[in-house]
């Protein structure tokens, strides 16, 4: 059965910044949790064409190191279970890439029967801030039958969640302009949660509703979308 979850995010920071941010894999293990272990092992790199970028940017620790392109191989391990030093690869194939647009990756070797990753990003201004709203849309398939569905219940969902509630706030340690603003509250950003939605026609019809670490009144800088739907 093939499952989607959607996590969003706004950050203060130009749409650019962010892109080269999410497009440099060498990124990827900054921003993962610590008890996932990721390591990059090898990547297979075709660069993206440069004349697809809108004005040159100013190199910072941020944006600096190799771009993946379509057709760029990013190879990772990562551990099994936390607790436990076995580990396992992931090999990712970059699909789809258009500046300051998305990106897409699908696995080409993983523990998921299918893993479709879409990155996409788009200018959007609140408060007078022109920032970056940041949308991962993920369609994955866990496969072994009801096990697999009985897997993904348990802990598979829950565990994509807590991962990009990790990486949404290190992409704000990460990216330098985060904090300038005053606009992060103790460092945390708020959730929207999706629960209770029916899929019909393949398109998620669900409410969202604001939470903060305690409930509302939610913090006003990053937000996170978690829908799930089974086709």
């Amino acid at each position: 059965m093939m499952h989607r979850v959607q996590f969003e995010q706004w950050v203060p920071v130009g749409i650019e910044r962010v892109f080269l941010f999410f497009a440099n894999p060498e990124n990827l293990p900054r921003i993962m949790p610590p008890e996932n272990g990721t390591e990059l092992v090898r990547l297979n790199l075709i660069p993206p064409p440069d004349s697809r970028r809108e004005q040159p940017l100013q190199p910072t620790s941020a944006n600096q190191g190799p771009l993946a392109g379509a057709g760029s191989e990013v190879v990772t391990s990562f551990r099994v279970l936390p607790f436990l030093p076995l580990r396992a690869p992931w090999i990712a194939l970059i699909t789809e890439f258009e500046w300051n647009h998305h990106f897409a990756d699908t696995q080409k070797k993983g523990p998921f029967k299918s893993f479709l990753h879409r990155h996409q990003l788009r200018t959007e201004v609140r408060d007078g801030i022109e920032g970056t709203v940041v949308c991962d849309q993920i369609d994955y398939e866990v496969g072994w039958g009801w096990l697999g569905e009985w897997a993904n219940k348990l802990f598979i969902r829950r565990q994509m969640r807590r991962t990009f509630a990790y990486r949404q706030q290190g992409l704000q340690a990460r990216l330098p302009r985060l904090r300038r603003h005053g606009h992060l509250q103790g460092g945390v950003p708020r959730a929207l949660l999706c629960p209770a939605g029916a899929a019909r026609g393949g398109i998620f019809h669900g409410a969202c509703v604001l939470v903060g670490p305690s409930g509302p009144p939610a913090y006003p800088a990053s937000q996170i979308c978690c829908c799930n739907r089974a086709d």
